[in-house]
């Protein structure tokens, strides 16, 4: 790992340039695929199974982490990355076969895929990134290699505002695949310019499956309460999120239309997170506490929620999910990302995986499923999600007070060396 240091290196920037621009091709083609996979499902089965679909999200996503992880101690972090990639654009196919034939069910496959292969994949690139830059070099850096990777996103959106309606929401499915394939060569030119002392690593520990992860998390409070606050981020978003998407199925009609409305509103969300990845958040995590940032984000949930409460309506409903996912993809996610950075090889490739893969779907699933629940006893309704998102997003604060509990200076998180310690003492 390399040494913090005031000035930025050429291969450091070199380094996030390339990982920046494979997940930017990663990111543009899941923007054809999220959209495409929003309207099929709820065309083939109403947005009213929505919660159901969500809740098995979580196991799906176990089975695949299953074979990440095998795949990470039989190829290493390289190679497993590369076919991964390669694996999730024919998988997209096979999905967009199924549906042309017919076959219904594909648009049930298709979400649960589309909810585990881009948060692996993006993980493995930060995997990559937290082993091969320094905090100091993360705080200047994490802004902009999001900014990079959401300008993908962002030519994601336009193109499925623009061709959605002409090509039909399904042929979408292809520019998703399609993506991954330089995404796939980008990341694996990375790891052969810059990533040697990893595999190195890698070998060196002798690295197996440990619980796919969890056993790292249960041994470090750092890495358990990461996870207690990746889950509850979750249960925010997708209260938000189906409630959003309540709202836009009942503003259109036309399946294609809605489409192409979601394909510019996520376009615009990625414009404005490519702001803040950019200018806001580089500048907030140089001049403010860890603590401060953190804390900030859940305040303005809170108050984005409180509106929505006061005025329901497809504007305030989507103004509450951007301004979520424009923190998510840009403070939230560069100050996480630098949580990682002193802990060990199966804490970055293992642990974090299992935190901020199975974690995220976990907490989305988990919440889904509890508004199934409610849903069949009649009692879901906006305002309910509009409740639960509020209550996520205090229960939200608390967590991340006691993450910087006992943090020193400028409130950064306890790492605690004794915690670092028992990650190092876990037998592979």
């Amino acid at each position: 790992m390399k040494d913090g240091g005031q000035k930025l290196s050429r291969s450091s920037i070199r380094l996030a340039l390339l990982t920046a621009t494979a997940s930017g091709c990663a990111l543009l083609g899941y923007e054809c695929v999220r959209s495409a996979s929003n309207v099929l499902f709820q065309k083939w089965y109403g947005v009213q199974h929505l919660p159901a679909l969500m809740a098995w999200v979580p196991l799906f996503v176990l089975v695949v982490l299953a074979g990440y992880n095998s795949s990470l101690s039989r190829l290493g972090p390289r190679r497993t990355l590369f076919w991964s990639t390669i694996f999730s654009g024919v998988a997209l196919l096979l999905c967009y076969l199924s549906l042309r034939a017919g076959w219904r069910f594909g648009a049930v496959i298709l979400y649960w895929w589309r909810e585990a292969y881009i948060v692996l994949l993006i993980e493995q690139y930060w995997s990559f990134l937290n082993s091969r830059l320094s905090e100091e070099e993360e705080k200047k850096l994490n802004g902009p290699i999001i900014g990079v990777s959401s300008v993908g996103a962002v030519l994601g959106g336009i193109a499925v505002n623009q061709l959605a309606v002409p090509l039909g929401t399904q042929n979408l499915l292809l520019f998703g695949a399609g993506a991954l394939v330089p995404a796939a060569f980008l990341s694996d030119a990375a790891y052969r310019l810059f990533g040697g002392v990893e595999a190195r690593e890698s070998k060196a520990k002798g690295t197996t499956p440990t619980w796919l992860g969890a056993k790292l998390v249960k041994r470090s409070r750092l890495l358990s309460l990461i996870f207690a606050l990746i889950i509850t981020t979750q249960i925010v978003s997708a209260a938000l999120g189906i409630n959003f998407q309540e709202f836009l199925q009942a503003s259109f009609s036309d399946w294609d239309a809605q489409t192409a409305y979601s394909g510019k509103y996520y376009a615009i969300l990625n414009g404005v997170a490519a702001l803040f990845q950019f200018i806001v958040t580089p500048l907030l995590l140089k001049g403010f506490p860890f603590i401060a940032i953190h804390t900030f984000i859940p305040c303005v949930h809170i108050a984005a929620g409180m509106y929505l409460l006061a005025v329901p309506s497809l504007a305030s409903a989507g103004l509450a999910y951007m301004a979520f996912k424009v923190f998510d993809y840009s403070l939230f996610r560069a100050a996480k990302e630098i949580l990682y950075v002193p802990l060990n090889f199966d804490a970055r490739y293992r642990a974090k995986e299992f935190i901020d893969v199975f974690g995220y779907r976990f907490g989305k699933g988990g919440a889904s499923a509890a508004f199934f629940v409610f849903q069949k006893a009649g009692v879901v309704v906006n305002s309910f999600y509009t409740g639960i998102a509020l209550a996520g997003a205090v229960l939200w604060a608390g967590i991340v007070w006691a993450l910087f509990k006992g943090g020193r200076g400028k409130g950064r998180a306890n790492f605690a060396a004794g915690d670092i310690a028992r990650l190092d003492s876990v037998q592979s």
